[in-house]
């Protein structure tokens, strides 16, 4: 069909994504989790964008959770063998575990597959996967910026993406079809897709995202440092403040281990900025600067009214 018309009775965008030949033919995931469940997940309710589903996990326990739950056509406990005759594997695990990945999947990978990942770090992604990609592989790194503080293959769901932004972080040298077929893959999703590279990424995920959760674990852990009688009132009273810090705190601890040691100099640039900014709003409490007390609030509200705008709150 040359057109698609979206009138009166006519199909829509999403109908005609759904309705179209699957990007993939056999697409593997490596890794169940939060996020890789939720694509097989999404890929199942909505189609168009994988014929069979092929996940990978090392845990015997998963593999029978993922059977169980019925979101793979095969599930597989060697990668090697997950990823062979695949044209598109994604990596769904911790970033710090992409190198030992790609060295144990590198020999099987097929000439023309298309090689992404989920990961929250593209500057440690790239200096990982590149120097091992196998000649005609195309590698395409991407951040979809979505996700709970549960994990594991029961977390995900298919509705997870849905207007969500999805990162791409293309390489200089690669090849613009496979880039636009992962970026149609995570529009199937339900995602809305930007491009960026991948030293600007981590700057920006390191602010809105890798700092935050930096935030809420440390005071946590100040909480479960007080005097017991103190921490059993602080759990007791919590307002919600407190409660959202604890959400964020629930995350996966392999995961956020990982992005903090692999996005170590952008986390590190911004929490020395966050820290100067938190010495001035202390001296302004501590020296009664009203004024400069409000700017801070303000400021505060003026953010969460954008992204409320936007959608993404």
């Amino acid at each position: 069909m040359a057109e698609q018309f979206f009138g009166r009775g006519a199909a829509t965008p999403e109908q005609v994504r759904t309705q179209a030949a699957p990007l993939f033919d056999r697409l593997c995931l490596i890794g169940a989790g939060l996020i890789g469940g939720s694509i097989a997940r999404a890929a199942r309710a909505k189609g168009g964008i994988a014929r069979s589903i092929v996940v990978h996990s090392r845990r015997s326990e998963t593999l029978d959770r993922i059977r169980a739950l019925g979101f793979a056509d095969t599930v597989e406990a060697e990668a090697g063998r997950a990823v062979a005759g695949a044209d598109g594997v994604i990596l769904c695990v911790p970033v710090g575990a992409y190198a030992g990945v790609m060295r144990e999947i590198a020999p099987h990978l097929a000439p023309g597959c298309v090689l992404s990942d989920v990961g929250s770090t593209k500057g440690s992604v790239i200096r990982d996967l590149r120097p091992l990609l196998p000649p005609g592989v195309h590698l395409v790194p991407a951040h979809p910026m979505a996700g709970t503080e549960h994990s594991g293959p029961d977390a995900g769901f298919a509705e997870l993406f849905e207007g969500r932004y999805c990162i791409l972080t293309p390489l200089r040298e690669g090849d613009p079809a496979a880039t636009e077929r992962v970026a149609e893959l995570w529009r199937r999703c339900g995602s809305m897709v930007e491009r960026m590279d991948a030293e600007t990424h981590d700057k920006v995920v390191a602010i809105v995202s890798h700092l935050p959760h930096l935030i809420a674990f440390t005071i946590c852990g100040t909480a479960d440092d007080l005097a017991e009688e103190t921490r059993e009132a602080v759990l007791k009273f919590a307002a919600s403040g407190f409660r959202d810090f604890t959400r964020i705190a629930a995350s996966d601890v392999d995961m956020w281990r990982d992005i903090f040691l692999n996005n170590r100099d952008a986390l590190l640039e911004m929490l020395a900025r966050f820290t100067e900014d938190s010495h001035a709003l202390a001296r302004a409490v501590r020296w009664g600067q009203a004024e400069f007390i409000e700017d801070r609030i303000r400021r505060g509200r003026r953010i969460r009214r954008g992204l409320i705008e936007r959608r993404q709150a």
